[in-house]
């Protein structure tokens, strides 16, 4: 059973906006875990777009997203969401929602993913 699921995903022209979300897993808690989004493209490794870098620290984003995405959270819904605005064909791929609680040394869940195709 997933721990962390993830919607939001789909299909929309380049420029446009999605948001995406994922909530923890009913009865399961996040709390002590730091959050974040990666992603993985065809043919490419899965790396990282935007993560909390503690419980309570501000959010860090990969230089191709900076100013772009946001990411956020609902603590008391146990869930984060990802804000991607002015979309790109090179965003396309799989979302995965991922939590840690070792400072992103590994990752201890991550989510189904749900995927992102962005057209020109």
């Amino acid at each position: 059973q997933a721990q962390l699921v993830e919607s939001g995903g789909g299909l929309v022209q380049a420029g446009n906006s999605l948001r995406l979300s994922c909530a923890a897993a009913s009865g399961r808690t996040f709390r002590t875990y730091t959050m974040g989004w990666f992603r993985q493209a065809p043919g490419e490794e899965r790396g990282f777009v935007a993560v909390f870098t503690s419980s309570v620290g501000h959010p860090r984003y990969a230089d191709s997203v900076q100013g772009r995405f946001t990411i956020s959270r609902d603590n008391a819904k146990n869930t984060i969401y990802l804000q991607m605005n002015s979309l790109k064909p090179e965003d396309t791929a799989i979302y995965y929602c991922a939590a840690s609680n070792n400072g992103w040394r590994h990752v201890n869940f991550w989510g189904q993913g749900t995927q992102v195709t962005v057209s020109s």
